[in-house]
């Protein structure tokens, strides 16, 4: 798959990023991992970020982030694309880019640098010191520390064909409205902020149709046909989903900073699909937490 055939297929459909399997000393489940992707990829993503953000990314240590990945690549090989993310100081990115693009990931999905605060030219170097380290597609990710502006991610993008895709996770619509209109269809536009089904109609508006579920990793159903809806302009429906299930699910994730992974991991557990505790500095939910997700999962009926 060429980098301008995975842009193509990032550029409708609903795309999600599974969580990482870990057992109860925390340690990576291969076996786990890979029944999770069987169970989720028939469901109709157009593509999985492996050992993204909701995967645990920035707790993964070298060996198992290679593991993440291939099992990743062999469990959907033939049916969903995997796109491996990578992140960290610039020698790190190129090294996980470069080990992601042997083990067969079909693109990348370039999470921010480090803590360091950095100025423009300099994040613009990084992003195109990954992206020419490798030949398969990357999606740059705004977010955090990582701010590109209209135009060094221009610019980027004139130099590296290969960068094929703009995540959102900042939310500021003025940049993200200027983005869209000077790089128009040079890039793929994804919806990147934590519960992105929030924030679809808005982002729609702005050109942006396409979004990261981490619901899906739990109500895969669910997330469909909300996206469905969506794209349909099923106002009706949209809101329904929203009211009965999004508005109190984030009642419950705002109440801790990280559970925007936590509660994935409770919801998996919930549906049968047990990925085990997430790895400190996260904290898992509280009982009565757990008890409140799980009646807001059992409303929204079999998956």
């Amino acid at each position: 798959m060429n980098p301008q055939e995975l842009k193509s297929i990032l550029s409708s459909g609903l795309l999600s990023f599974p969580v990482t399997d870990f057992d109860a000393a925390g340690d990576f489940r291969a076996d786990t991992y890979a029944r999770r992707l069987e169970w989720l990829a028939p469901y109709g993503a157009s593509a999985l970020f492996a050992a993204g953000g909701t995967g645990e990314f920035f707790s993964l240590t070298g060996k198992e982030y290679s593991a993440v990945i291939k099992t990743a690549v062999d469990t959907c090989a033939g049916s969903v694309p995997i796109l491996a993310g990578v992140g960290g100081p610039t020698r790190q990115a190129i090294e996980m880019a470069q080990e992601a693009e042997r083990l067969g990931a079909k693109g990348l999905l370039l999470l921010p640098h480090y803590l360091t605060e950095a100025s423009q030219e300099g994040v613009a170097l990084h992003v195109e010191a990954v992206c020419k380290s490798v030949k398969i597609g990357v999606v740059v990710y705004n977010r955090s520390v990582c701010r590109l502006t209209a135009p060094l991610l221009e610019q980027v993008a004139e130099r590296c064909p290969n960068l094929i895709g703009y995540k959102d996770g900042i939310g500021d619509i003025e940049l993200m409205v200027s983005i869209r209109r000077r790089l128009g269809d040079r890039l793929s536009y994804l919806g990147g902020l934590q519960t992105a089904e929030v924030y679809a109609a808005a982002y729609k508006a702005l050109g942006v149709p396409v979004y990261s579920s981490a619901v899906f990793n739990f109500i895969p159903k669910t997330a469909m046909n909300f996206y469905h809806a969506m794209a349909r302009d099923d106002h009706a429906s949209v809101g329904k989903i929203i009211d009965e299930f999004f508005l109190p699910y984030l009642a419950i994730r705002n109440r801790c900073a990280g559970y925007g992974v936590s509660i994935i991991k409770a919801g998996a557990r919930i549906v049968g699909h047990d990925a085990g505790p997430v790895r400190t500095p996260l904290t898992d939910l509280l009982p009565e937490e757990y008890e409140m997700l799980a009646a807001l999962i059992e409303a929204q009926g079999a998956q």
